[in-house]
């Protein structure tokens, strides 16, 4: 198997641009690159600079390419539409004009991918993790964002090429285990495929190995996170917004943390996957200084593990 690691400026504390303590990108492509890592995702839209040049011989002095760009945005509103097919034209017209990623052969659909994740709705935010109280979407909202996942979706694949794969978040209105059975079904795997996340699938109540497994076929892409229990638990019991709990340190290196990657490596074997795996910790952006040594454990951990 055919399997290459690589990691996300989350890791950094990069989830929202408008974060006033966030590292410059060139910090932390050169420490993706220190710690080991030959790629990694853009970052949320806004914070790497859609400059061709400019971010081609940044990556090309480090050894670095780019293994996807991301949506992270509302993808429920109806009159979100445009803004979301002007990021998916912008952030695809950039990455399929930088360093290539490396194709395995047992790989269903090259690098880069275009992950999307609905994010920014206070109601759902306060409810990660929280099947029981989080607000689900009615028929005509839900139909509607999944209008605004096939447009992106058509618009990434018929002009640039690139895969969309469809992200399940903490914090979103596809997170939890009834919300991914009704996206595989609404969306075809001609449309879109899925980039399962362990972290979110494990925040969300799910077995990662069992939702791995189950969804398979439609299985694309690979995030990999690691979660502390003991901060999980005690969160759990706060009305907390989902990076809040990231702040307090929810997510942890690889290695640290509850979930089995032991058991994630012998299914990833039995069901022959090949291509990517990017690990995440997301965390308070003040705490960037701690990142390189977590990414770095992360990736040694993970090597120990056979990835």
């Amino acid at each position: 198997m055919s399997i290459t690691v690589t990691t996300a400026p989350c890791c950094w504390g990069v989830d929202d641009v408008r974060n006033p303590n966030l590292p410059p990108w060139e910090l932390v492509f050169d420490e993706v690159k220190a710690a080991g890592y030959g790629g990694m995702e853009l970052g949320p839209y806004g914070y790497v600079p859609l400059d061709i040049d400019l971010v081609s011989e940044a990556l090309t002095r480090r050894g670095l390419y780019i293994v996807a760009g991301t949506i992270f945005n509302d993808l429920v509103a109806p009159d979100n539409r445009q803004n979301l097919l002007r990021q998916t034209d912008e952030i695809c017209a950039l990455i399929t004009r930088l360093p290539k990623p490396p194709k395995a052969a047992g790989q269903r659909f090259p690098a880069p991918y275009l992950t999307v994740m609905d994010w920014g709705h206070d109601e759902r935010d306060y409810a990660a993790g929280h099947s029981d109280r989080a607000p689900r979407l009615d028929d005509r909202a839900w139909a509607g964002m999944m209008d605004n996942i096939r447009a992106i979706s058509d618009l990434a694949r018929e002009k640039y090429g690139v895969r969309a794969t469809i992200h399940p978040h903490a914090g979103g209105y596809i997170e939890f285990e009834d919300e991914i059975a009704r996206l595989a079904d609404d969306i075809p795997q001609e449309v879109a495929g899925l980039c399962l996340d362990t972290g979110h699938t494990w925040y969300a109540g799910m077995d990662p190995v069992e939702t791995l497994r189950k969804y398979a076929n439609r299985l694309d892409y690979i995030h990999f996170k690691d979660i502390d229990k003991a901060v999980f638990e005690r969160i759990m019991g706060e009305h907390i917004r989902f990076f809040e709990a990231c702040g307090q340190g929810v997510m942890c290196p690889i290695g640290n943390g509850c979930i089995d990657y032991s058991a994630i490596r012998t299914l990833l074997d039995e069901l022959g996957y090949e291509g990517f795996i990017t690990v995440e910790q997301e965390r308070d952006p003040r705490n960037a200084g701690g990142s390189l040594a977590d990414v770095k454990l992360s990736r040694d951990y993970l090597k120990s593990a056979g990835f």
